[in-house]
């Protein structure tokens, strides 16, 4: 019997948490988050202190895949056109061509997207939402799929320049990447002292095409969503605007974007629809890097996380 499309796709995306296991221990939300953001056409930003393997996650995840891969450092000296590409002139022909910046990739990794001025944050921002670049006045389209995983250090702002809730609400989802558990930890020190190199991933193999993408966005697309979901997730976004603690509540784009994570969710856990626990799960991921905090509230010790948990302690869940 021939297996629908939709379950070897779903089938083929769940094979990716064992191909990147082989060279990244743990992280099974982190990868989860960043499928969930491939399948939604999303751009996901990883928080995490320096060391956690946030770029071997990346890296690995794309060789899982088969897409293209490109890792760009932002410094503050880093120009808008070392980004997205400039023209060039070639004496040969004497005229000027365009030379393709690393964002003409399938999987972006921008490094440290706080170190850079706002004016290259801004050009990458239009890549995210445009999905084209434009240079000297033309449209240059990027290629399909194309997603942005940003990281940034949540420890040190010396020298950062902090991104604007107008290019945070780009992002769909906002990960964190924990510590790991002494168990773990001790196993990265054993794969090490076996000889392992981050550097060196020709043990992974493509387990999923953009072609399993393409057919996990088309199933996804077609999870039923109930009007009483539906309004659970409005009332959840409606309900940071009216949180005392909160100066910055969840905007309609915030609300459609925990929609588009809870279907994706649901339809990697192998249900048609969608259920409020779907909502639930996702909620802080989709939501926490939508809010802002009061500064007498930051000052209480409150964090953006433990609002979003009160809310959904609070807010009525639909039978």
């Amino acid at each position: 019997m021939t297996i629908p499309e939709s379950d070897a796709a779903r089938d083929a995306l769940a094979a990716l948490r064992a191909e990147v296991a082989k060279a990244v221990v743990g992280q099974d939300p982190i990868v989860t988050g960043l499928v969930i953001a491939l399948l939604c056409r999303g751009h996901v930003l990883l928080e995490g202190v320096p060391g956690v393997a946030k770029t071997l996650l990346v890296r690995t995840l794309s060789a899982t895949l088969a897409l293209d891969f490109k890792r760009v450092q932002f410094t503050p000296d880093l120009m808008p056109g070392d980004v997205t590409g400039s023209l060039v002139y070639d004496a040969r022909t004497a005229e000027f061509e365009f030379r393709e910046g690393p964002v003409f990739t399938n999987l972006l990794l921008a490094d440290e997207v706080n170190r850079t001025p706002p004016k290259t944050q801004a050009a990458l921002l239009e890549a995210m939402e445009e999905r084209q670049v434009s240079v000297e006045g033309e449209a240059r389209a990027l290629p399909d799929p194309f997603i942005v995983v940003a990281t940034q250090n949540p420890v040190e702002y010396e020298g950062t320049y902090q991104l604007p809730e107008a290019q945070l609400d780009r992002f769909q989802l906002k990960l964190t990447v924990p510590l790991p558990p002494r168990e773990q930890e001790i196993a990265v020190l054993e794969r090490h002292a076996l000889g392992f190199d981050p550097r060196d991933l020709s043990e992974i193999k493509p387990v999923a095409s953009a072609a399993d993408l393409e057919a996990g966005r088309r199933a996804v697309a077609q999870v039923h969503v109930g009007a009483e979901v539906l309004g659970y997730i409005v009332d959840v976004a409606r309900a940071t605007r009216q949180s005392p603690s909160l100066q910055l509540g969840v905007s309609p784009r915030g609300a459609t974007a925990l929609l588009a994570a809870a279907r994706a969710w649901a339809w990697l856990s192998g249900r048609s629809y969608v259920t409020p626990d779907d909502v639930k799960a996702l909620a802080r991921p989709a939501l926490r890097h939508r809010v802002g905090l009061r500064p007498e509230a930051e000052l209480e010790g409150a964090t953006p996380d433990g609002i979003l948990e009160g809310i959904l302690a609070t807010v009525p869940v639909p039978r």
